[in-house]
């Protein structure tokens, strides 16, 4: 029982727990459970994001920017790669273990009954919680899955951002886009702005009508707002009210400059509102500062080593580009961690082509697919395949075949990615690598 937990390790090995109550959309238990702590979610304003991909770095770069404005920002995302206090942060900074199990006992303790939260209501509830005691000014808050029934859904935001839509999790938003896009236009308030960089016409039109019967201005990426590139992480933005040149960047990846261009659109509509004067150099030192781990990192430079999470065929459209514009290498050598539940043929369609060499290896979270499936559905693709279960073995192998002008990228799962963080060396805690 939650009253008999004695520390945060076993309080995260009992959140862990309540995995097994499921994925159940809806409201009404999270709301119920932030009534019991007084509403926490109501005492700071907000930014909501949504999306397939981007959400974390769009995020990470708004809690960098109001950061720099001399702002207290909490900063709420999922899942993390490696420590189960990633997914709370005040000011770019993680979250104490002690501070977390206090805000654990003060959510276990509200529990009524036998009306046990999901882990992400739970969670969710916690993070709202831990903002209001710690007096953030703003919270930058990502959705878990979806948006309409998110249990961070509750929160009423200045602004919301949907960054994109494509098909993933597809079992418990729907199978076709248009499903998903009104699963994530959800996010959209009364009245609220709307930020976003979504593209296919039906999502578009979904997205349009959805605003238009909440009151709801909409401001869209190419029409309202744009970046453009001009050099190494730099590039212009051409904005609702500012435009800003020669911006810097900290994240590498052509698509990280929408996010930046979808981050900064937010804050001019905060702006607009009162709430806040942008300066010019808070905001390009929070753009330069921003940190998002696991995203095109770089591990290691002879041979070339890069991480990226990229668990879609999006995010793998993403990562192609990346790795056939921005890093120079004779040939290219592919580590490959996947859940079973992805689409892993998009996703091999997008990389496998790239590369010399093919991985596959099955990182210990439990819905990973079996890597002798990896290498059939491969072949049609690639010839010179390897099957390591062991990750370090893996990542071993794929390093003794590159030469000092080959490029390694790991990849596959953002699961994958924090494990392989550990490899390297990032400190873990207990039973994280059990976590959602």
């Amino acid at each position: 029982m939650p009253n008999t937990i004695p520390d945060y390790d076993s309080a995260v090995d009992f959140l862990c727990r309540l995995q097994k109550v499921g994925i159940k959309f809806g409201l009404n238990r999270t709301e119920n459970l932030l009534s019991r702590l007084g509403n926490p979610h109501r005492r700071f304003r907000s930014i909501h994001i949504a999306g397939t991909n981007g959400k974390g770095s769009t995020a990470a770069m708004l809690s960098s920017i109001l950061t720099r404005h001399g702002l207290r920002v909490g900063l709420y995302t999922s899942p993390h790669l490696v420590r189960f206090t990633e997914r709370f942060r005040i000011n770019d900074r993680e979250a104490p273990a002690n501070r977390i199990f206090q805000v654990f006992q003060d959510v276990m303790a509200v529990i009524s009954g036998d009306e046990w939260p999901t882990f992400f209501e739970a969670v969710t509830a916690m993070a709202f919680h831990y903002f209001a005691q710690e007096g953030v000014d703003w919270a930058v808050v990502e959705t878990g899955m979806g948006g309409r029934l998110d249990a961070t859904n509750v929160i009423h935001p200045d602004v919301a951002v949907i960054t994109n839509v494509a098909m993933d999790h597809q079992e418990f938003l729907g199978t076709s886009l248009s499903a998903i896009a009104r699963e994530k236009a959800g996010i959209v308030k009364d009245a609220t702005p709307v930020v976003t960089a979504v593209r296919q016409p039906v999502v578009q039109s979904i997205l349009k009508a959805t605003c238009l019967k909440k009151r709801a201005p909409l401001f869209r990426y190419g029409i309202h707002f744009r970046s453009r590139r001009n050099g190494p992480q730099r590039f212009h933005y051409h904005g609702l009210s500012h435009n800003w040149s020669d911006l810097p960047l900290g994240l590498l990846g052509e698509h990280q400059y929408t996010n930046a261009a979808m981050a900064l659109a937010a804050l001019e509509l905060v702006e607009s509102k009162g709430a806040m004067r942008l300066d010019p150099e808070a905001v390009a030192e929070g753009l330069r500062q921003v940190q998002w781990p696991g995203r095109l990192e770089i591990l290691e430079t002879s041979p070339l080593v890069v991480l990226d999470g990229a668990h879609n065929p999006h995010g793998a459209e993403s990562l192609r580009t990346a790795l056939t514009t921005m890093f120079p290498y004779r040939r290219l050598h592919l580590v490959m961690g996947i859940m079973a539940d992805k689409d892993i043929r998009g996703i091999f369609r997008r990389l496998l082509p790239l590369a010399e060499t093919a991985v596959f290896t099955r990182p210990r979270y439990g819905r990973a697919a079996d890597p002798e499936m990896l290498r059939r559905l491969a072949a049609p693709l690639i010839k010179k395949i390897f099957v390591i279960p062991d990750p370090a073995e893996a990542i071993a192998q794929a390093k003794s075949l590159a030469s000092s002008d080959d490029a390694v990228c790991i990849t596959g799962s953002l699961y994958f990615a924090g494990e392989v963080k550990e490899l390297y060396g990032e400190p873990s805690q207990v039973h994280d690598r059990l976590l959602a």
